[in-house]
């Protein structure tokens, strides 16, 4: 016969009045950890006791019960339930709901605590999402919820914020497949679509950062500090129904506004509308852009203009301001803080004693007649208007007879012409004059950006100066070269060194440069010599006099590195203080020769392709070029039908580990060019052939295009 197995027999409930229990001295729980004792008792107040107390009869002396019963387990509710007593929204007399365990149970009070505090599990945090949630779908506010569980609104935002990601992620999530720091990078948009996307193209990828999921995320998108979002105003942007992505676990500077086509809208309505009041002056056209290029005005001459004085009453309001910003500052110069008020008032005199800075410039009206306004945004976001540009062919003719002259005398002095008592209908052009066409409309393989170039010879420059400082027979050359063009040939243009030396600069920079493995090794190696060097300067001397042969000439490689100066910019075409085209070229020429001599290899260098410093920024048809050159015909053709987007970051990861590198940073093998003040120098290579300021991609061109109306 099977042997009957032995039931459970459970401890009895029972409702004990709160003055018959006490605390005891087998409670485990020491420390104060978790909600704290008075958000427990409102907690009790509101929602009753959710869970009984774990009490043990107090026994005499001769082990009979005495009526009382002390607490193992249930100390911090027991506290709370004193709290309510005490404040008299309790009974002492009131019942207690209690699990009573019996004198002879085997399993210690000190045990029954123990198990209570160790074996409960906490509650999964998409639980808690999702429980808010609900919360939520039943009417519930967000700071009723955050009230009912004591924590900030905020958190009950982040919360119902997580519990709203796309269900298939938070699946994912919930089976211990994405990380919380990742799941919280999914809330900057509501798109489930987006954020699957987004999901499924990380599965390739070994970054799944989450800086990296927010980028991606809102890479269509216009950040709130935008020049465009500025001028334009989230309230209006969201009036006209553009919708603004916040992340709520990350300070976003306001957020992203996801339409760019109705912030480009709004900001080109604004821009049109303010251009029509300046219209009204007078101006034979008007130029309109978001942004211009710099240099955009370099070709036109801008008249002098005679700025208004202040009138009486503007002096008067000037004066009174810069006393009262002189008596504040005296005031309050040697406090360690000011004071909210006067620092808030400090900052309003200086914002308008700055509005009397741009003074209004008059012109005459024969020069409006002929000269145009371009309007901006500037950085700020504000309303930017430079006026008083002559185009070269508005310029008057140098042939104009005496007779025309008279005329115009005539007509400056208040003659009754059509030139002066009519307003002529200016020419407004929306965009800049620049071309909106998307750079990947064809197949054909454009220049390089000049600002990608730029940023690519600064990565070479720095690799080169690296190179020439390890080697110091290259270095004498190069430095005995240069001394010989200046003291021979009177300075030679285009030198790919400065021998004063004068540290040259990067105006035009990726932001990765400073980390590259050449600014590391320079900054490194300089460091250590400039702790070798005396400082005083006949010190200085006897050290250097002293030195070895081998010492001397790593120590002069190093020097003269400094002034290798391997950087593309834009040559000066019209003769300026800058350096012109044709020494551009004679730069890039001899950098490529003294390349050779050193034997750079920019792999080596530590420099690779991706999305931001290359493939980002050039047309289509140059990253399946960069495929194909690394990769093969084959590999080109499986990415050719991808978004620009999407194929960029196809491509890095196809370009990892090849050693392909764009043409402006590749060592050339021709051979030497010669070095003569008039000779001719070689054509410029493909990369930067066919208009040499031209900028070739659309994120160069202007940073925010908009097509002309």
């Amino acid at each position: 016969m099977a042997k009957a197995v032995q039931k459970i027999t459970l401890s009895a409930s029972s409702d004990i009045p709160f003055n018959k229990l006490a605390l005891s001295q087998s409670n485990v729980r020491r420390l104060k950890a978790g909600v704290s004792i008075e958000d427990l008792a409102e907690d009790i107040a509101r929602r009753g006791l959710l869970q009984s107390l774990n009490v043990r009869p107090v026994l005499d002396a001769e082990g009979a019960e005495t009526g009382q019963f002390e607490i193992p387990a249930g100390g911090r509710r027991y506290r709370a339930l004193e709290r309510l007593v005490k404040e008299k929204r309790l009974s002492k007399t009131a019942l207690i709901p209690c699990i009573v365990r019996t004198p002879d149970v085997e399993v210690s009070a000190e045990e029954d605590s123990l198990a209570e505090n160790v074996q409960r599990v906490a509650l999964h945090p998409l639980d808690q999402f999702r429980a808010f949630k609900a919360l939520r779908d039943q009417g519930a506010s967000e700071e009723e919820i955050a009230a009912r569980f004591f924590v900030p609104p905020t958190v009950v935002k982040q919360r119902l914020r997580l519990a709203a990601v796309s269900e298939k992620l938070l699946d994912v999530y919930a089976e211990d497949g994405m990380l919380l720091e990742q799941l919280m990078a999914f809330t900057v948009t509501t798109d489930h679509a987006r954020q699957e996307q987004v999901w499924e193209a990380l599965q390739q990828s070994y970054n799944k950062e989450p800086y990296l999921i927010r980028r991606q995320l809102t890479e269509s998108a216009v950040r709130a500090s935008d020049r465009r979002a500025r001028f334009v105003g989230l309230e209006s942007y969201e009036a006209a129904g553009g919708v603004v992505q916040r992340d709520l676990f990350e300070e976003d500077n306001g957020g992203w506004l996801e339409d760019v086509a109705l912030l480009d809208r709004l900001a080109t309505g604004k821009l049109a509308s303010d251009a029509q009041k300046i219209a009204e002056e007078g101006w034979k056209w008007i130029e309109v852009a978001i942004d211009f290029r710099y240099g955009h005005a370099s070709h036109l001459r801008q008249l002098d203009g005679v700025t208004l004085e202040l009138t009486l009453e503007e002096q008067t309001t000037f004066d009174t301001l810069t006393a009262e910003q002189a008596r504040l500052e005296a005031e309050y110069g040697n406090a360690a803080e000011l004071p909210d008020e006067i620092d808030a008032r400090l900052g309003e005199i200086e914002t308008a004693l700055a509005a009397f800075e741009n003074r209004p410039v008059r012109y005459e009206p024969a020069e409006i007649a002929c000269a145009g306004v371009l309007v901006s945004i500037d950085a700020d976001g504000h309303l930017a208007i430079d006026r008083g540009y002559v185009r070269p062919e508005d310029e008057p003719s140098i042939q104009a007879s005496g007779e025309d002259l008279a005329e115009g005398e005539t007509r400056r002095a208040g003659g009754a012409t059509s030139a002066t008592t009519d307003v002529q209908c200016a020419v407004i052009t929306i965009g800049g004059g620049e071309s909106d066409d998307d750079d990947d409309s064809d197949d054909a393989i454009k220049p390089l950006p000049g600002r990608l170039v730029g940023e690519l010879t600064a990565h070479r420059t720095l690799a080169l100066r690296d190179a020439v400082a390890n080697n110091p027979q290259v270095a004498l050359t190069v430095l005995l070269h240069k001394l010989c063009l200046d003291t021979f040939q009177h300075g030679a243009p285009g030198a790919c060194l400065e021998a004063s030396v004068r540290h040259v600069f990067f105006p035009v920079q990726a932001a990765d440069l400073k980390d590259s493995p050449s600014a590391m090794a320079v900054a490194e190696r300089h460091e250590t010599r400039k702790a070798e060097l005396p400082r005083d300067d006949d010190a200085l001397w006897d050290w250097l006099a002293a030195l070895d042969d081998t010492r001397r000439a790593a120590l002069l490689a190093h020097c003269v590195s400094f002034g290798v100066n391997a950087l593309y910019e834009k040559g000066d075409r019209y003769g300026g203080p800058g350096v012109s085209a044709h020494g551009v070229q004679q730069r890039i020429v001899r950098a490529d020769r003294l390349a050779r001599a050193v034997g750079l290899d920019m792999v080596e260098a530590g420099w690779r392709p991706t999305v931001d410093n290359y493939l980002g920024r050039v047309t289509k048809p140059r990253i399946l070029e960069a495929v194909r050159e690394a990769r093969g015909a084959q590999a080109a053709q499986l990415i050719d039908h991808l978004k620009k987007a999407e194929m960029a970051k196809e491509a890095e990861r196809l370009l990892h580990g090849t050693g392909w590198l764009p043409e402006p940073l590749r060592l050339v093998d021709s051979g030497d060019v010669s070095d003569t003040p008039t000779g001719t120098v070689e054509a410029l290579p493909a990369f930067l052939a066919d208009g040499e300021g031209r900028e070739a991609a659309t994120d160069d061109v202007d940073p925010h295009p908009i097509a002309a109306e």
